[in-house]
């Protein structure tokens, strides 16, 4: 098992996992910004579960400086998609070899990119959980939770099946559902899907996710969206259901109601959000596969309008 788990970019959802881990007991370090840290070196991380009116009060180990990932066997990687090749050789002097990696990231080539730059075993998960940091050193779950993993296809494991079995019994004991996957491409695929039909749309309004759901306009338009993921994805060997998909969409809008997407969050706060790696990846990717993707294209573009008026500080 794992005896020292570190959390490289621990904004809302590594801070949620981290926090998971560390109230079942388990050392763990975030490393993030400073005053993240700081709150949480003062005050401990608040955890808002959403099942009563008490904030939890989650000691753990909270830093700014990468030298704290030395002694760390497994790393949650949390990075914006558009920082990971950075931050993989950020880390690497800090790193050991026999660390264990685990992009909990959005988009579909996370794993690749920081295998490219590190030696380490990298374990592709997808990401399901609805999350904010409404302040420094505090973090609000609104739902869901669940990882799917699998390993790539050089995973660099020499007992893969036993290293994933360790995983999923180590969230197991944080009461966070794992499943392994055996084709975790596809699975990764199905959520840049979903991504790709909430997060531009929750961005550019200002609205949650249920929000999106009553209107019959934004259902036909992510209808839309998931028609030209699934035709990029088809195109690149990857098996999409569109029945399927158009299922996920319905459950979210009751399973994380209240959510706003990650790109909302970054757009509210004048930051650059992961646009580039959802629907900007349709585009690019369905220009190289001759694929069109009119509708991601326009929504991607309001987006990088959007971005364009931020000042250089925001």
């Amino acid at each position: 098992m794992f005896n020292h788990i570190a959390v490289v970019g621990a904004g809302a959802v590594g801070s949620f996992y981290g926090a998971m881990l560390a109230r079942a007991g388990h050392r763990v370090t975030l490393i993030g910004r400073p005053a993240h840290v700081q709150a949480i070196e003062r005050d401990g991380l608040k955890l808002d579960l959403g099942t009563s009116s008490e904030t939890e009060i989650i000691r753990l180990e909270a830093s700014s400086d990468l030298s704290s990932l030395r002694t760390a066997d497994l790393l949650l990687f949390c990075v914006k998609s558009t920082d990971s090749a950075s931050v993989a050789l950020q880390i690497a002097p800090n790193l050991s070899p026999q660390a264990l990696i685990m992009s909990l990231q959005n988009g579909v080539e996370n794993a690749s990119m920081i295998a490219r730059n590190l030696p380490n075993a990298v374990i592709p998960a997808v990401v399901y959980v609805a999350t904010e940091l409404p302040a420094p050193g505090f973090v609000k779950h609104n739902g869901r939770g669940e990882l799917v993993i699998g390993s790539m296809q050089n995973s660099r494991l020499s007992d893969p099946e036993k290293t994933l079995s360790d995983i999923v019994a180590l969230f197991a004991s944080a009461q966070i559902p794992v499943q392994i996957s055996q084709n975790v491409m596809a699975e990764l695929w199905s959520k840049l899907m979903i991504n790709c039909a909430f997060n531009a749309i929750s961005g550019l309004a200002q609205i949650q996710y249920e929000k999106l759901g009553a209107l019959e306009s934004i259902r036909i338009t992510q209808a839309a969206l998931i028609k030209e993921v699934i035709a990029v994805a088809h195109a690149d060997g990857i098996p999409l259901s569109e029945p399927v998909a158009l299922q996920a969409v319905a459950q979210i809008y009751v399973t994380m109601g209240s959510q706003k997407s990650s790109t909302a969050q970054d757009m509210a706060r004048a930051k650059p959000s992961e646009i580039d790696h959802l629907n900007g990846f349709i585009v690019r990717r369905g220009q190289d596969l001759g694929v069109a993707t009119p509708v991601n294209q326009a929504l991607f573009a309001l987006v990088k309008l959007v971005e364009s008026t931020y000042t250089p500080h925001g």
